[in-house]
């Protein structure tokens, strides 16, 4: 490293912990796969500022990205930005701090888009311990060494499972259940659901013919049973982790151009789950081997792609498609489907929910500080941050946000000043 570089880097360092002393940013958890430690949007011990400066929160730190939709997973002050240059896919590690570059490993991809006019990865990377694993637009499925960015495994899952052509490329982002790694491969001769063996990539068990969706599964134990729910292409589907056994069913989706996007919710012992295109919400009681239908409409969320986030027992959504008509931002009572507000005309965006105050990661480059009421909607500051469609989910650590649109990744200080002063 040559002395100019090191005072560069020695700058940005000082830089990134002199705007943490300043706001005094509560450190709090990590951000270590999409939506979040548990799936569901919502910042673990993190405490968002009341308001921005006027120019808008402090970026720390910003870098040039390539093509894709995947939002970032931070784990340990460890960030990790997947992303595609040409045909090759790039796995990078930053400091989420300073934005020093760690490592970088590139592995080659042959994907082409018929419909989106980009071509690069949409699943967010998942971080658990030493590895990383990532899965690109065409099916490839690689752990990395999370320390060097070695390449542990490789391998394509629409090749080898003989997957067919999806509308955007693969974009359902894997769970880690235990010892096994699992996907909506929506493969053929029964190879719809497929657990990997973290350690080598071989395949565990394959379950069901459920085609794949865009919707990314999450992980509960409800009456005493661990279920790991998916949205698949036309249904809702539970899993035995262990084996691959269905533990219950539903129907969910339409046939035609439609997508199935948005993650389920699973809270307390019910499962709520959404999409556009004429579909709208459901609400469920599930218990073991069950899940009876409470409520379902096409009045309350219908979310094209947007995961709603809970707090206090409400719910906080994008209600609405990107591409026709205008999308809304909505309040609702998950519980009995009454919509307490609506914000119209706000367009689309990712939700994170901090302590009782909502980020909101717009497509159309501005980020809003809002409360998280159910009386109505209350934003607290917004700021312009881009100018190109920022489509990535959002990420939060330890008052950092990690956010981007089509050509750069930022890093902005929103964390809450401590009653310290530190």
């Amino acid at each position: 490293m040559t002395v100019a570089a090191a005072h560069a880097r020695s700058a940005r360092t000082f830089l990134a912990a002199l705007i943490w002393l300043i706001s005094g940013a509560v450190l709090a958890g990590d951000w270590p796969q999409i939506l979040g430690p548990d799936r569901n949007g919502r910042a673990t011990g993190e405490q968002l500022a009341a308001s921005w400066p006027k120019g808008g929160p402090s970026v720390v730190w910003q870098t040039r990205v390539g093509r894709g939709f995947a939002g970032v997973a931070v784990q340990n002050g460890r960030l990790i930005l997947f992303h595609r240059e040409g045909n090759q896919l790039l796995a990078e590690a930053r400091d989420a701090a300073t934005g020093d570059s760690r490592w970088k490993t590139a592995f080659a991809t042959t994907y082409s888009s018929t419909i989106s006019p980009d071509d690069g990865p949409r699943c967010v990377p998942l971080i658990d311990k030493e590895h990383v694993y990532v899965l690109g637009p065409g099916g490839e499925l690689a752990c990395l060494a999370l320390e060097t960015g070695k390449q542990v495994w490789l391998r394509n899952i629409c090749k080898d499972f003989k997957v067919p052509e999806g509308y955007f490329g693969v974009g359902s982002s894997p769970i880690l259940e235990g010892d096994k790694l699992l996907v909506n491969v929506g493969g053929r001769d029964g190879a719809g659901l497929v657990a990997f063996s973290p350690a080598d990539g071989k395949m565990l068990w394959k379950a069901t013919d459920e085609a794949a969706s865009y919707s990314s599964p999450v992980a509960a134990t409800v009456a005493g049973v661990r279920h790991v729910v998916f949205v698949t292409r036309l249904n809702v589907v539970s899993i035995d982790p262990a084996n691959g056994d269905v533990r219950f069913r539903f129907p969910f989706g339409a046939r035609g151009p439609t997508v199935n996007a948005a993650n389920p919710l699973v809270i307390d012992e019910h499962l709520f789950v959404s999409a556009s295109y004429g579909v709208g919400a459901q609400w469920s009681k599930i218990g073991a081997r069950e899940a009876r239908q409470v409520w379902a409409n096409d009045d309350v969320m219908s979310s094209q792609y947007t995961t709603c986030v809970a707090h206090d027992g409400i719910l906080y959504g994008i209600d609405g498609r990107q591409d026709v008509g205008v999308a809304r931002l909505r309040a609702f009572d998950p519980r009995t489907g009454r919509v307490l507000w609506t914000e119209e005309g706000f367009g689309t965006g990712g939700l994170i929910v901090a302590g009782d105050k909502l980020l909101i990661m717009r497509t159309e480059g501005e980020l809003v500080l809002a409360e998280a009421s159910p009386k109505e909607f209350r934003p607290l500051a917004r700021a312009k941050l881009f100018e190109t469609t920022a489509q990535a989910l959002p990420a939060l650590s330890d008052g950092l946000a990690f956010v981007r649109d089509t050509q750069v990744l930022k890093c902005v200080a929103v964390g809450q000043t401590n009653s310290t002063g530190r």
